[in-house]
């Protein structure tokens, strides 16, 4: 009795791991990619890779082996239960297609008839779909083609072994197994149980599940921007549609497949093929090409999406099994692309889910979910490596062990560590990679850190720094900077330090000690860069950033506390003392003179807008991203913000101690951030801020509340939401109650690419309002509309904004330049 049970036992065993596996290939022996492979009747199945192999796992006796590809017969094969691995390649024949002669009458397409009907019976097909669970495998690979030697004048190297010698090669390759959760629209629960990267073997893989959901039920598909669905509910606005051709699939069911064709280029549209069924109108497959610029990503020439669908006959579901994305790019010579390739097995279709299904975690990384071994991988792999693949695992493990050994680290550190003659002028970096620790000298000539301005005249930046990693396991990180400035004309050097450390990866918990003596503008969020003020300055003659000298020490805590709620405290001791003009150099313009350094009177020489004074400063502020969701890895803990809700910011500001008890006083503050994407038809965006200052009538210029305004027709910014782009830099600042609003509208080229010659441009149409409200003054507004995703070829860097500004009627109007790239 004993052996008769060990003997069922040990049967059953062999049973559950039975597998099949092979190549497919066409009648002429060619490899046959994404094949679909599949149990009959079951969602148990996987797809075949580049090379036409695949594997599958047998998960119940005495069905057949369905082999499905888009334009091939199917195939449907008996496999005898006694084999438990059963080497099965496999033929397949190209589909006899055919046209249904009956048509409604000469008028009608026949496939607009069958768009009609798929469209009509989206929401009965999707709630089949709505609620289910199901196991999940990913893959991911990325590789490089031509890359130059240098970027920027810094070497790239072989990113680790990736890249041979033509600068060509693999550079990511990743895979995760996953069991899911998921509820429509966007309800996920993913629990990873295997993560593996190639030449990390401590490394756990970013593509999961929450990146996969490509539903063509729904009306946009995401993209970047919302692409058209060619079931989409006003998808005649933007497609034609051609009946190809019709066969039966191995359920008996009439196959039809459509060619889709985009009635306008510059549309967020698909081309390529989709495959409905004609008794349910059920989506059988997709077949479908985005043309890069239609998603304004230029640098994408094409991406394909490609969905299959399989039939369980018990629930009647056509439910998707494979999916694959696949896509071409490139810019300034360098050629990338990439593949992404999921399957999905063992859908578990439910009614509904408890309450507590879904919490604001996402997804979860099992902490030994990185350690599985080469036989699991080779054993559950539902889609065998290619040889390309393989032999990438096995070059990049080889390196990684090599290169992480302490013997290589030491010498390659020791060859880049090599004091150079020139290093005292050029800056020099120490690196010890084993003890996981660097440190730089910037150098005498760090052009980078060159600038102009009336108060310093030419100066320039050098300094230390030290990064300390040698805890990054338990997300501890230090770094150390010492900036050290120098203004010719008023010849000062100036130096400040900052001492940073991060004590977790979980909350991010970290603390900041700096000070130090520097200049610095008014408005603390430098509206100003001081590339743009040096050429403004310069070039034209306009000075408009206005410095005084700051010297401080702070003391700077934050962490997330709660889920979405991020708090941070600061407190410091200022001196502030005030700064004027020392030179007037220029190149052109010479016998113009600049406005002084009074941000009160740009024609008051003498005075500086304060006296010189020190202040304490507390301030207090929190973060709360409302309904927030996050990822959970053993590396850390990723917040990711929930579109349907703003965020908000709310403040407390305090001085006191002062040197005088007027400079002392309490603010409260507030700020509103939201965003929200209309379907197709472009994106809105909201910022409000508003606060109120409480005893502080006679408190320094330098604490006012100052308005990020703009007089240099020039932005950096790739959104208007947090600047005006006319109004002065500190004719509104205010040191009572104020309410500012910034708002926009992109279309995305909703509009723009409906307008003849126009939508030539690609562009976006932007319209925006802003508006800024304080005591005692009429409020300052300024209307705008402008085209955004300018440029050349791939380059689309530029924007160009109108803007008509007002207070107390009609004040001034201009264009402002966009220069993104130089955010």
């Amino acid at each position: 009795m004993k052996n008769a049970l060990l003997y069922f036992l040990l049967l059953s065993s062999f049973y559950v791991t039975s597998q099949i596996k092979g190549t497919v290939t066409d009648e002429k022996g060619n490899p046959l990619p994404l094949i679909n492979v599949f149990e009959e009747n079951t969602y148990n199945g996987t797809t075949t890779n580049e090379q036409g192999k695949y594997q599958l796992h047998l998960k119940s006796s005495g069905n057949k082996i369905v082999f499905q590809y888009l334009g091939f017969k199917t195939q449907k094969i008996a496999i005898p239960i006694e084999n438990f691995t059963l080497p099965l390649d496999v033929k397949m024949a190209e589909e006899s297609y055919s046209l249904n002669e009956v048509v409604i009458n000469t008028k009608d397409n026949p496939a607009n008839a069958i768009i009609k009907k798929a469209i009509a019976n989206k929401k009965e097909n999707t709630n089949k779909t709505a609620r289910f669970k199901a196991d999940f495998y990913s893959r991911g690979i990325f590789k490089l083609k031509n890359a130059p030697k240098k970027i920027l004048g810094q070497k790239i190297g072989d990113l680790n072994g990736a890249l041979d010698s033509t600068g060509t090669g693999i550079i990511s390759l990743s895979e995760t197994f996953s069991k899911i959760i998921f509820e429509k629209p966007n309800n996920l629960k993913e629990v990873v149980t295997a993560s593996k990267v190639s030449g990390d073997n401590k490394g756990y893989a970013y593509n999961t599940a929450r990146s996969s959901f490509y539903d063509f039920y729904d009306n946009t598909i995401n993209f970047g921007i919302n692409m058209i669905s060619p079931i989409a509910d006003n998808a005649f606005n933007y497609y034609k549609y051609k009946l190809e051709s019709t066969f039966v699939d191995e359920n008996n069911q009439t196959i039809n497949k459509i060619k889709v064709i985009a009635k306008r280029d510059k549309e967020p549209v698909f081309e390529g093929y989709i495959y409905i069924t004609d008794n349910s109108y059920s989506i059988y497959a997709v077949d479908l090409d985005i043309k890069g610029y239609r998603m304004q990503e230029e640098v994408i020439d094409v991406m394909t999406l490609k969905q299959n669908f399989s039939y369980n006959k018990t629930n009647k579901i056509w439910a998707k099994n494979t999916q694959s994305i696949d896509f071409n790019a490139g810019i300034f010579g360098i050629k990338f692309n990439g593949k992404y390739t999921y399957v999905y097995s063992n859908y578990e279709f439910v009614d509904s889910f408890d309450k507590k299904t879904f919490t604001n975690e996402i997804t979860s990384v099992e902490i030994d979910s990185n350690k599985k071994d080469t036989i699991f991988w080779n054993t559950n792999r539902p889609i065998p490596l290619t040889q390309e693949e393989s032999n990438d695992y096995i070059k990049k493990d080889s390196i990684h062990n090599v290169r992480n050994s302490k013997k290589y680290l030491d010498s390659i550190d020791k060859k880049n560590n090599k004091f150079k003659f020139f290093d005292p002028i050029t800056g020099y970096s120490y690196h010890n990679s084993a003890k996981k620790y660097s440190w730089r000298y910037n150098g005498l000539l760090d052009f980078s850190s060159l600038s102009f301005n009336t108060v310093q005249g030419w100066n320039f930046s050098s300094g230390f720094s030290y990064s300390d990693w040698k805890k990054e396991d338990e997300g501890k990180r230090t770094n150390i900077d010492l900036n050290i400035n120098y203004g010719f004309s008023d010849d000062r050097l100036r130096v400040k330090g900052k001492y940073w450390h991060q004590l977790n990866n979980q909350n991010y918990a970290n603390f900041t000690l700096s000070g130090g003596s520097t200049v610095a503008q008014f408005n603390r969020e430098e509206p100003i860069s001081p590339f743009i003020n040096s050429i403004s300055t310069l070039f034209f003659k306009d000075n408009y950033i206005k410095l005084y000298n700051l010297e401080f020490a702070e003391f700077e805590y934050g962490e997330d506390v709660a889920n979405g709620v991020h708090i941070n405290g600061k407190i410091s001791y200022e001196q502030r003392k005030p700064l004027f003009n020392t030179t007037d150099f220029s190149f052109f313009n010479k016998g113009d003179i600049f406005s002084s350094n009074n941000p009160l009177d740009p024609t008051d020489y003498t005075n500086s807008g304060f006296e010189k004074h020190k202040l304490a400063k507390l301030d207090l502020h929190a973060k709360i991203n409302f309904g927030n969701k996050y990822s959970s890895r053993p590396d850390g803990k990723y917040n990711i913000r929930n579109e349907k809700y703003p965020t908000l910011y709310v403040g407390f500001e305090k001085g006191f101690a002062g040197s005088e008890k007027k400079y002392e006083f309490d603010q409260i503050n507030a700020q509103l951030k939201y965003n929200h994407t209309f379907g197709n038809k472009g994106n809105f965006g909201l910022n409000i801020k508003t606060g109120k200052f409480f005893n502080a009538d006679e408190i320094s210029f330098v604490d006012y509340q100052h308005f990020n305004g703009n007089q240099t027709f020039i932005d950096l910014s790739d959104k208007y939401l947090n600047a005006f782009g006319l109004m002065p830099y500190y004719t509104n600042s205010t040191n009572d109650s104020y309410f500012e609003l910034h708002t926009e509208h992109n279309d995305k080229g909703y509009i723009m690419n409906k307008i003849p010659l126009l939508n030539l441009l690609k562009s976006n149409l932007v319209v925006g309002y802003h508006l800024l409200a304080i005591p005692n003054q009429n409020p300052y507004s300024e209307y705008s509309a402008g085209l955004d995703n300018l440029g050349f070829g791939k380059l689309k860097i530029f924007r160009v904004n109108y803007v008509r500004s007002y207070q107390n009627g009609f004040q001034k109007d201009g264009v402002v330049f966009g220069l993104k790239f130089m955010n």
